[in-house]
């Protein structure tokens, strides 16, 4: 008989496997598979004694810490949806995802307890609030620990057999860049499916330790909550991305693989504690979550001393899509190398892409014509939460339309030029806003840099740039639109230049363009 694919199946095989290994490392906590796996089956059996329903979504706001990857089985195990929030969002922003999701439960980490005062009376579900460190001290709060709860709970563990790999296992929100944020709905079998999938792509295995540089709210970490525990590997927890804490882990653990963002990375090649720590264990470094440069991929590899190279994925497809790795057969420079490595990439297994015209007829594969990306796998979502609309918008035709626009090349490596919505029309011509980025952060001086677009009398619209300067350089508008000028076709390149200390961003490193473009509505002349 078959089992149903549910990533439950994932601790149960590592615990009964490899009960003495590690599996976690959680600041002062180490946990073996024998004890991660009584701590999730208390937790489920915690849930259930408090009489939560099946699929009922819990929710939890918390830094990446081993009580929140103990819910990522232990609230499965219990028969509900998993809810990660995001830890930066304001107060409002966190009432309408969990009024949205209709969430039962939520878990709170002490130094969030202000905030959710802020905003609990307006909740219209949440029946429960859980303080997961310390010791609670509002009435409102209930009056166990997370370590209370789970010492008195009696362990509980579903019967794999009883498990609908077609309901729906974990809920994440998107970014809301640029609308409310929707609730995309992810599958038991998306869930076990993307991971058998990453872990085959990226060969890992019972001796690979992850460190968790990424927030567990995004979407499985990227995939992380998973593909680690799948094979006995160990998950080394780390609250909040500081680059002297990143070092550090890693020389004292060993750690073979980490997943950054582009500013995580940009800040690592920066750190001047870099060359006080041994990171030869480290094999690779996946860069994604926004589009990287050559300039940061060079720089990342001669600085940290590994692999470093992009990749794409959204929410909605549990979330990575695809990688940026050299394929077996390409024989590259050094400087092609780093180019093709910052690129968008080729598909990981068990899915397709393809990039489509506005009738979603396959454009060309000659690098040059652009057109939208749309995918299908095993980890795109089964829909946002009570919005069939958007749902069939978002997955007409049996793909799912990323908003992406790209260019696909004869050897199937694909580039994002934009987002649909940051497209500048200028004058009846496409700019691309990530190319003049690309341009603009190659500046020995520009930290970082963002282009939107801004109203012109004469063209309709034109680039804006807005630049962080590395600390202790100068920069002038005059020298940055010169430096441009000389790499880029003079319409392409931004007409104005603002400097600010830096870009606003999602949690997960997305530069929060919708906010400069407020910024700049109305003052959009050239300086």
């Amino acid at each position: 008989m078959n089992l149903p694919l549910t990533p439950v199946r994932f601790l149960r095989y590592s615990e009964q496997q490899f009960p003495r290994k590690t599996a976690v490392v959680c600041q002062e906590h180490r946990f073996t598979y024998a004890e991660f796996g009584d701590r999730v089956g208390r937790l489920a059996g915690a849930l259930r004694s408090a009489g939560v329903k099946p699929g009922d979504r819990i929710a939890f706001l918390s830094l990446n810490c081993h009580r929140l990857l103990e819910a990522y089985y232990g609230v499965l195990d219990a028969g509900c949806i998993l809810l990660p929030l995001n830890i930066r969002l304001s107060g409002l922003e966190l009432a309408y995802i969990l009024n949205d999701s209709g969430a039962a439960v939520l878990f709170l980490e002490e130094e969030f307890v202000g905030l959710v005062d802020t905003f609990r009376r307006e909740l219209r579900t949440v029946i429960a609030f859980h303080q997961m460190d310390g010791t609670p001290q509002a009435a409102w709060l209930s009056g166990q620990t997370y370590e209370q709860m789970l010492a008195s709970a009696a362990p509980y563990r579903e019967e794999l057999m009883a498990f609908d790999e077609n309901s729906v296992a974990e809920m994440f929100y998107t970014s809301g860049t640029s609308a409310s944020p929707k609730g995309v709905m992810l599958t038991h079998r998306n869930v076990y499916l993307y991971a058998m999938n990453i872990a085959l792509h990226y060969h890992i295995a019972y001796d690979n330790v992850v460190l968790h540089t990424i927030p567990l709210f995004h979407a499985n970490g990227w995939g992380a909550a998973h593909t680690v525990t799948m094979v006995g590997g160990t998950h080394v927890m780390l609250p909040r991305f500081v680059p002297d804490e990143i070092f550090r882990l890693v020389e004292r653990e060993r750690v073979s693989q980490l997943s950054l963002v582009p500013i995580m990375a940009a800040a690592l090649v920066q750190s001047p504690a870099r060359s006080k720590y041994d990171l030869s264990s480290v094999e690779w470094a996946s860069i994604g979550g926004a589009a990287s440069s050559p300039t940061l991929i060079r720089n990342a590899e001669q600085t940290l001393g590994f692999k470093c190279f992009s990749g794409y994925g959204l929410t909605e497809c549990s979330p990575s899509l695809s990688t940026a790795e050299l394929k077996p057969e390409m024989q590259c420079t050094p400087d092609e190398r780093y180019v093709v490595q910052a690129m968008t990439g080729w598909a990981f297994p068990g899915c397709e892409l393809r990039v489509v015209d506005a009738k979603d007829n396959d454009v060309p594969h000659d690098g040059v014509t652009m057109g939208e990306i749309i995918a299908r796998s095993d980890g795109v979502m089964a829909g946002y939460w009570q919005q069939p609309q958007a749902t069939a918008e978002a997955l007409r035709g049996g793909w799912f339309h990323t908003g992406d626009m790209a260019v696909i090349a004869e050897n199937g490596y694909i580039l994002i030029v934009d987002r649909k919505k940051d497209i500048i029309v200028s004058g009846g011509e496409n700019i691309s806003s990530l190319d003049v980025e690309k341009v603009l952060s190659a500046h020995p001086g520009v930290y970082e840099a963002a282009v939107i677009p801004v109203a012109d009398p004469k063209w309709g619209e034109v680039p804006r740039a807005v630049v962080v300067a590395k600390p202790g350089c100068k920069l002038s508008e005059a020298e940055l639109i010169e430096f441009c000028r000389a790499r880029l076709a003079h319409y392409k390149c931004p007409q104005s230049i603002d400097f600010c200390e830096s870009l606003p961003r999602t949690a997960t490193g997305k530069v929060l363009k919708r906010e400069l473009r407020k910024k700049y509505l109305t003052d959009s002349a050239p300086h």
